[in-house]
């Protein structure tokens, strides 16, 4: 391995922890595991919404690590097979949070989506959102 891929590597950890501790104050959160943990359950709920090429687009502009995180599990499917309802969206994420005090429902999901529009190309977001449920897109603010 040559010390330019070190360096990529070393450069997708700092750009991993950026996010997290960009995500950590969006949310206003003293745990950044927590933080991450959030994002995390957040892009999983997104990506099982959408289609097998509109994961790929999204997960071209993640960095390295958060991308290994989003593709964490994934199973690709033809088509989502996943609930269209905001509520249930929201049920999905908190069922994975629901040990976390800090957690807030709702207003930590719509934080996780402000990064996502921070840090993503107003573009790819718009991509996304268009790909979602309209209940589902209602909760993702526009870019």
């Amino acid at each position: 391995m040559s010390s330019q891929d070190l360096k990529m590597i070393d450069h997708s950890v700092q750009l991993t922890h950026e996010w997290i501790n960009d995500m950590a104050g969006r949310l206003g959160w003293v745990s950044k595991r927590s933080a991450l943990r959030l994002l995390r359950v957040t892009l999983h709920a997104v990506r099982d919404h959408l289609q097998v090429a509109e994961v790929a687009h999204l997960s071209a502009q993640l960095p390295l690590m958060i991308r290994g995180i989003y593709f964490e599990g994934w199973s690709p499917k033809p088509t989502s097979n996943k609930g269209r309802h905001a509520y249930e969206f929201i049920a999905e994420v908190s069922g994975h949070l629901d040990d976390t005090e800090e957690f807030r429902g709702r207003a930590d999901i719509i934080c996780v989506f402000e990064l996502l529009n921070a840090r993503i190309s107003a573009g790819e977001i718009e991509d996304v959102r268009a790909n979602l449920p309209s209940e589902i897109r209602a909760l993702w603010p526009a870019p």
